[in-house]
């Protein structure tokens, strides 16, 4: 298994916020990963916007996980409108 960062910016309304990181969590327990540490990072400033938002709220995740379901996730996550962006960063 690899340890990852997940970061994830969601959005801004409460509701969007709640049900995007339950799904979340959901998804990735579901597909063994291991969720080590969360850093909540706070509301900020998007560099350009993403559907038509221009705020978001980040969010941290250190995580551990199979290779093989980082491709996985990566396919449930883009089906996820209550994403804005994410992306996963391997840690050595």
């Amino acid at each position: 298994m690899n340890q990852y960062e997940l970061t994830v910016i969601f959005p801004l309304e409460e509701d969007q916020h709640k049900a995007g990181r339950e799904q979340l969590l959901a998804d990735l327990s579901a597909n063994g990963a291991e969720i080590e540490k969360t850093d909540e990072l706070g509301d900020k400033d998007l560099a350009y916007e993403v559907k038509k938002r221009r705020r978001g709220r980040y969010v941290l995740f250190t995580v551990k996980l199979a290779p093989e379901k980082q491709a996985v996730l990566d396919r449930i996550f883009k089906l996820n409108g209550n994403l804005l962006k994410y992306f996963f960063i391997r840690i050595k």
